[in-house]
């Protein structure tokens, strides 16, 4: 259990730190480069960069008191870098020069790992419910 929190609390650093940078960079680097609809997109991936951050947070607080969430952290793990990373390339594929349109699909895919985390973070919820109620009936 403890290595499972762990993990959930370097996930959520690592997530963190990046949406800070990101945030940072798109504040005060991007800004006269990109279009007002570019950035708006940019900092929608920030956002659920620092959102899903402060959610595995959060998992790791239910960790330690017996909550089981490892699945849900990676899903969300993956899903924030899937689909906040897809959005960042795209983003910036023009500035840079680069040919990432090719990653439009991932982005989708990235949102639908979050969802997945989110359902499955339900239904251990559910679970977690139905077998307090069974032993306290």
């Amino acid at each position: 259990m403890k290595n499972n929190t762990s993990f959930i609390i370097f996930a959520a650093a690592l997530l963190g730190a990046v949406a800070v940078m990101a945030g940072a960079l798109g504040a005060h680097a991007l800004e006269a480069h990109l279009s007002p609809a570019e950035l708006t997109t940019y900092r929608t991936a920030v956002r659920y960069l620092a959102w899903h951050a402060l959610g595995l947070l959060g998992l790791a607080t239910l960790g330690r008191q017996g909550f089981s969430a490892l699945w849900t952290a990676r899903l969300w793990l993956v899903g924030s870098l899937l689909f906040s990373g897809s959005i960042f390339l795209l983003v910036l594929d023009q500035l840079w020069g680069a040919a990432w349109s090719w990653l439009g699909p991932v982005t989708p895919l990235g949102g639908l790992l979050l969802i997945a985390g989110w359902v499955l973070l339900a239904v251990k919820a559910l679970q977690q419910m139905r077998a307090a109620q069974a032993k306290n009936p």
